[in-house]
């Protein structure tokens, strides 16, 4: 019966390696959009511009961020 236990152990790490790496792709995900986002907020309001830096910095930290979970997922 030790095989079936050890078997079961392997399964329910490998599940917990798997859900933590996927939340912190989510979250790395998260901080950078957010980070992108609050950069042109700023931005915006030191240059007096409208949304420009806003919309520009949050598609480009979307890409970033799509960009840097492909390179993660297939790195596996």
């Amino acid at each position: 019966m030790p095989g079936k236990n050890q078997t079961k152990k392997e399964k329910k790490k490998k599940s917990l390696n798997a859900y933590a790496r996927y939340s912190s792709i989510a979250i790395q995900m998260a901080v950078i959009i957010i980070g992108g986002t609050f950069g042109g907020l700023k931005i915006d309001q030191w240059l007096e511009t409208s949304p420009l830096f806003v919309v520009i910095l949050s598609i480009l930290s979307v890409g970033i961020s799509i960009y840097i979970v492909i390179k993660d997922l297939l790195k596996k």
